[in-house]
């Protein structure tokens, strides 16, 4: 069988190409105005904690306490103002809904709020002074002064109508007035309610008008009387009678002033409306209280005791102290736990439209490319978050959108496109059953990445796929396309999965047997007509072979591969397979469903590296156990920072001498691309007794490299095919520049993309040393719209 490249049959391609039109999920097909606003109402971030959404009035308690715990009481009497139109009053009698729902109740007691409002609201409190709007010409009489028709009552004259307040008794305040004094200051009363005359109110004290009389004389009336038969609205107040509105205790059987506040405040809304002549029902959700969609995790928060509340009420420090107890309510579920998230210094509600405005913009800066293009796509973040949101899933499709519309850099995922074209070439793709077969009831998958950086243990599985299975295993390589997809080349990726489901169709449709959770999840999410079979439940099922070393009873924490997520049974089956081994397992605090990803997911490695290298750091710092992982990219990138860390075949097959018992440091990117070629060169050459010649002429160059040298090429991601091309082309052309100062060689040399440079020598023995390589690649961040 002929060794299949990039040649695809039109059936196949056809194939590829209609599933990704059904499947591509543009940024405009879900985007629109509406859409873009249900996806943000996903995030539940801004929702306001459980003490805010339960308060009549909606309070910004969070906010006080915030202001309370650093010591600033200006700020924290501001906070509560703006929300309570009498705040030396409430702050004294509120009857508190707000401590039922706090989440401190079972860690050592609700926050004392009211004390805390109290506490910032002084007899000698200064109250800030209050100006009206302009006035509408409209006058609108409210009957009965208690807290409900008072606050109707502030609300409306400060909208800019002429408001009559008719009260039956001598004084305002209703029911406030049995509150003994040493709860609620008189003085206080009196401070409050001054603001009455800074509104111009007109007070009528008593009196008990006809109500159907001042009905036909104001244009509108709201009626706080605490006793009446009236059939009330329960979400605008209005009654039978046009313009007639009422609220307060006549709703309820019992007395609550922060919700009689709350009653005035809405009748007034509805009043405002209705004299406007706009709906009264529109855009009524969530007034009054209500169930907040906060999400508040608090696991690991210790408990603290309520500060003791003295009978004058809490002094400065204490109250400080109190303030301090609040956990501040909110979910960041998923920036807690991903690096990506947390480094943009927001959250999904507000990146949703960072993204949005992104690729919105026709002409100008786009600022959210290098944010885009960071994104690991690993579902981290829907696997921990209450709504299940998956930022991963809109940068993957913003990333699409965004080459669809020319507006990706091309250089922005150049390297990993190129190494997986190099995968698909025919430097490395090879498709055969097995050695004096014709026919294959399994074929073998290694991928890209662990032939990149273990061909032996590609070699090794495969000896024992074909011990230990029956009906013929066929083995096959290339990579997935998952580089492409993640990159938003869709046309990329369904060239790769069309060149395998060519190959596959060829072999007879077997089951594929996959070491790389990668390709499996691409696999299984594109082409989900093929049969898939895991080489982990497969070893487990199987058992382990005659030549596994046995350990006793070291521990190893296991990193699950964030493209396992959901993948229960490959967990299951490492688990067993690690314990068979002789290790006592570790799970590490995110594992399994909520493991995280190593930096190479998404690309991130190449978009964002050095945010890809604190991925790395903060995962490898969760223990000081040596780690196991079963994918090739986490293993060498754990190890390429330090951590003693070992890919699970290794452990059954035993670790390429290279790496050492602990694992080692991994290949470099020209290695692992030697690697594979080499591996396709051996097994034609050992299992299937075929010639193997075409090595590219440039190949032949001898390099002289330093360490120092080799790390720089890895650190710029040069090749040493690069190098070679460049001396290569610069040697054949005589292109190339000796410079004065080092008396070395500088050429050279754009074989794509990207152009490279090099400085060297001849080393006199028909070799050259390299003192220096670097490239140019477009900007990988941000950009105009030509």
């Amino acid at each position: 069988m002929a060794d299949r490249g990039l040649s695809l049959s039109k059936p196949a391609f056809d194939k590829l190409r209609l599933r990704s039109i059904l499947t591509f999920y543009t940024m405009t097909d879900f985007m629109d105005q509406k859409e873009l606003r249900d996806l943000e109402a996903k995030c539940i971030q801004d929702e306001a904690p459980p003490c805010q959404a339960t308060c009549p009035l909606h309070v910004d308690v969070r906010g006080l306490l915030a202001a309370l715990g650093q010591g600033d009481f200006l700020a924290g009497r501001a906070i509560f103002a703006k929300s309570v139109p009498f705040p030396g009053i409430i702050s004294r009698i509120c009857d508190e809904p707000c401590q039922g729902v706090c989440h401190r109740s079972s860690l050592g007691g609700p926050i004392a709020i009211r004390a805390l409002e109290q506490a910032c609201l002084p007899l000698d409190a200064a109250r800030a002074p209050v100006k009206p709007l302009k006035a509408k010409g409209k006058r609108v009489a409210v009957i009965g002064g208690g807290l409900s028709g008072l606050t109707a009552v502030h609300d409306l004259a400060r909208k800019g109508y002429t408001v009559v307040l008719i009260e039956a008794t001598h004084r305002l305040g209703g029911r406030i007035w049995d509150v003994p004094e040493k709860t609620l200051p008189r003085p206080l009363i009196e401070q409050d309610l001054a603001v009455l005359a800074e509104l111009e109110v007109d007070v009528l004290l008593e009196t008990t008008p006809c109500v159907e009389a001042v009905c036909s004389t104001y244009d509108a009336v709201y009626l706080a009387t605490g006793q009446a038969e009236v059939t009330v609205d329960p979400v605008t107040y209005a009654t039978d009678q046009p313009n007639l509105f009422a609220g307060g205790s006549l709703l309820r059987d019992h007395w609550s002033p922060i919700t009689s506040m709350s009653d005035g405040r809405r009748a007034a809304i509805s009043i405002d409306r209705y004299l406007q002549n706009v709906s009264l029902t529109a855009s009524r959700s969530n007034e009054g209280a209500y169930e907040t969609k906060l999400y508040t995790n608090t696991a690991g928060i210790e408990p603290a005791d309520v500060v003791p509340l003295p009978p004058e009420g809490y002094y400065r420090d204490e109250a400080i102290a109190e303030a301090q107890r609040c956990i501040q309510c909110q979910c960041l579920e998923c920036v807690k736990v991903c690096e990506y998230l947390e480094a943009y210094g927001s959250y999904p509600r507000q990146y949703v439209r960072k993204v949005y405005n992104n690729l919105s913009i026709v002409m100008g800066e786009r600022q959210a490319n290098t944010f885009i293009n960071s994104c690991a796509t690993c579902g981290l973040c829907a696997a921990v978050c209450p709504t299940n949101f998956d930022m991963g899933a809109v940068c993957k499709s913003a990333r699409s959108v965004m080459v669809q519309q020319k507006r990706m850099p091309p250089s922005a995922h150049e390297f990993a496109l190129r190494d997986m074209a190099f995968s698909n070439s025919d430097k490395f793709a090879l498709s055969r059953n097995q050695p004096g077969t014709t026919t294959s009831e399994y074929v073998f998958f290694p991928g890209c990445q662990l032939s990149g950086s273990s061909p032996g243990q590609v070699t090794a599985v495969y000896d024992y796929l074909q011990t230990n299975l029956t009906g013929g295993v066929g083995l096959m390589l290339g990579c997935c396309g998952a580089p492409a997809d993640w990159a938003g080349r869709t046309d990329l990726r369904d060239d790769a999965l069309a060149q395998f489901q060519q190959n596959y169709d060829d072999l007879g449709r077997p089951k594929v047997v996959l070491a790389c959770s990668s390709c499996f999840q691409t696999f299984k999410t594109r082409l989900p007509e093929v049969e898939l079979v895991s080489l982990y439940t497969l070893l487990a099922e199987k058992g382990l072979p005659e030549t596994a070393v046995l350990t006793p009873s070291d521990t190893i924490a296991i990193h699950d591969p964030c493209t396992t997520r959901g993948e229960t049974a490959v967990q299951d089956s490492v688990r067993q397979l690690v314990g068979q081994l002789g290790y006592d397992i570790e799970e590490l605090p995110r594992s399994r469903d909520t493991t995280t990803c190593c930096g190479f997911g998404g690309l991130m490695v190449y978009a964002n590296r050095d945010l890809a290298k604190k991925v790395v750091a903060r995962r490898i710092a969760e223990s000081p156990a040596d780690y196991v992982t079963y994918c090739a990219v986490c293993r060498d990138y754990f190890a390429a920072q330090g951590k003693p860390t070992r890919h699970l075949l290794d452990l059954i097959f035993g670790s390429p001498p290279e790496r050492g018992h602990d694992g080692g440091k991994g290949p470099g990117f020209s290695q692992k691309h030697e690697n594979r070629a080499r591996l396709k060169r051996q097994l034609r050459q050992e299992r299937w007794g075929e010639s193997v010649s075409g090595e590219e002429e440039y190949a032949s160059i001898r390099l002289n490299l330093s360490d120092e040298v080799l790390a720089l090429l890895e650190d710029r991601l040069i090749l040493l095919a690069d190098v070679q091309q460049v001396i290569a082309f610069a040697e054949r052309t005589g292109q190339k520049l000796l410079s004065p100062q080092s008396g070395h060689f500088l050429a050279q040399f754009r074989p794509n993309t990207v152009t490279y440079w090099v400085e060297y020598l001849p080393d006199g023995d028909g070799g050259y040393t390299v003192f220096n390589a670097y490239s140019h690649r477009m900007d990988v961040g941000e950009g105009k719209r030509p």
